[in-house]
């Protein structure tokens, strides 16, 4: 395995006279870097799913209404979407450092207003607060591993990375059901929150030792025009995705959807105007004219979506339909874990040549494992031995696709552009979870919600000790998801076809050496 190398040559992190001084200071070493940077993504993204655990105890406890535990759910999502393009550039402009830093103070004191709310309003604000938070400190992960890393030691980085990521999700509804059913000190759902203060201070004390200091600002400017249309866009796209259901579809969420499109369309026509005038664009031409992030994000986004959405579904079966508590369900994951981590981490082993192949061929065996677990549970049962070997085929699967797609993105960008390519990955993931969740998720709520199909009461009742009708509908409604979602796997795989033509022979080979140069 390769080790971690530190560049200090990196134009943007040359020292300047004025920190000559410190350079007999001994530099911190790359791996603790990775730790601090990886910790904090995992906070950020582990609390985008614990909540979900907490919110029948915040009803109780907060008198809350059914749009207020939505808001409290959805607003850190919201306000997190919306801010990862404008708070790359923003890291680019003042500093990968400070406004990492600046990011995660923000996420721990907002935590600690979570924590401490006394009403369902307040707990709002500081969800949304928190997003805000999580929205300036993510995107500068990326460029701080594009500045800090090179060639086989970055793609070591974006595997972990990558792996953080997908683990975040799954551990989420351990730890939240663990901390609820504690109700440490009588404190019921607050420890949800409040485990991020300590380890977010830790963090920022590691950060503020470790994270290099001699990041030179950017002279781009900040495009208010296209922050404004930008974020204007996603908020019209994520608010009707993330709220839209509970509220069976209505009418304004269906027109924020159709009005979305129009919007893109000006964040175009402005981000071309700013580039004609001599200006820097929020998102740069040269940066979505690179193949491999196109290609590459096109297939994340399909990958991610399927991952989340399924998962939610699945989730949703286990609870709501068999019945299981959030840890148990929560545990029932771990072959996924395993597996997530084993393809991010042993992909390199595969050779170059047969990298990009490797891919789409993952894409492929996540597509099965959706549609096994789908037909293994349509019974209503438990799965057994066979759904924990197919959890571990859907692990490898999305293991071997969200590394090494990471990696691929990332080839082509120059270190002056990794913090506008960061904007756009960090970007990509997160709005297909929240798309994944929507549509995916809508398909098996309403099958779920509707009894259950002819077909799955005979399947139910060859079942010894039978199953109830709502088991047997959410099992039917899981199997039904799953078709879709696997097809949505495949055009990851189809996304991959116009790279897979023009770099025959090269795989990722070159995308390691790429950053050795």
């Amino acid at each position: 395995m390769s080790e971690l190398t530190y560049d200090p040559d990196i134009p943007v992190t040359r020292p300047t006279p004025a920190t000559e001084p410190h350079r007999k200071r001994k530099r911190p070493h790359p791996n603790g870097i990775l730790l601090v940077i990886l910790g904090a993504v995992f906070m950020a993204l582990l609390d985008a799913t614990v909540v979900n655990v907490a919110t029948p105890t915040m009803r109780t406890d907060l008198h809350a209404t059914g749009s207020a535990l939505q808001l409290i759910v959805a607003g850190y999502t919201i306000s997190y979407a919306a801010l990862l393009i404008t708070g790359a550039r923003l890291g680019a402009r003042h500093g990968f450092r400070t406004v990492f830093l600046l990011g995660l103070a923000t996420f721990t004191l907002a935590s600690f207003g979570c924590g401490l709310a006394p009403g369902a309003g307040v707990l709002i604000g500081a969800r949304v607060v928190q997003g805000v938070g999580a929205g300036l400190m993510v995107p500068q992960i990326y460029s701080l591993i594009q500045l800090t890393f090179e060639g086989r030691a970055r793609a070591r980085a974006l595997s972990l990375y990558a792996t953080v990521v997908a683990l975040a999700v799954v551990v989420g509804q351990v730890v939240g059901g663990l901390l609820v059913s504690a109700d440490l000190f009588g404190t019921g759902w607050r420890p949800v929150f409040l485990i991020n203060v300590p380890v977010g201070a830790a963090l920022l004390v590691a950060a503020v030792r470790l994270l290099p200091r001699r990041t030179a600002p950017s002279s781009k400017g900040l495009d208010l025009p296209g922050v404004l249309t930008l974020t204007t866009a996603l908020l019209l796209l994520v608010v009707p995705l993330v709220l839209g259901h509970e509220q069976h579809r209505p009418r304004w969420a269906t027109g924020c959807l159709i009005a979305a499109v129009p919007a893109f369309a000006l964040f175009v026509l402005v981000e071309r105007a700013v580039a004609r005038r001599g200006g820097a664009p929020l998102v740069p031409g040269r940066v979505l004219r690179s193949r491999d992030l196109v290609c590459g994000a096109a297939a994340l986004f399909f990958s991610m979506a399927g991952y989340a959405g399924f998962l939610f579904s699945f989730s949703q079966h286990l609870q709501s339909g068999l019945g299981e508590s959030a840890i148990r369900a929560g545990l029932t994951f771990a072959p996924l874990a395993l597996g997530v981590a084993t393809g991010s981490l042993t992909w390199q082993r595969v050779p170059a040549r047969r990298q990009l192949h490797m891919i789409a061929a993952a894409c492929v065996l996540a597509a099965a494992g959706y549609l096994g677990i789908g037909l293994t549970l349509r019974a209503g049962g438990q799965g057994g031995l066979l759904l924990l070997v197919l959890q571990l085929l859907w692990g490898l699967g999305l293991g071997y696709t969200t590394s090494p797609l990471l990696t691929l993105a990332l080839s082509g960008i120059a270190p002056a552009d990794a913090a506008d390519a960061s904007g756009v990955l960090t970007t990509v993931p997160q709005i297909a979870q929240v798309v994944g969740v929507a549509a995916y998720g809508s398909v098996f709520l309403s099958l779920a919600d509707g009894p259950p199909a002819a077909g799955a009461q005979a399947a139910s009742a060859s079942v010894p000790g039978s199953v109830s009708a709502a088991a047997s509908a959410s099992a039917e409604a899981l199997h039904a998801t799953a078709l879709p979602v696997a097809v949505g796997a495949l055009l990851g795989a189809l996304a991959l076809v116009p790279l897979l033509r023009g770099r025959t022979g090269k795989g990722l080979a070159a995308v390691n050496r790429a950053g050795d140069n």
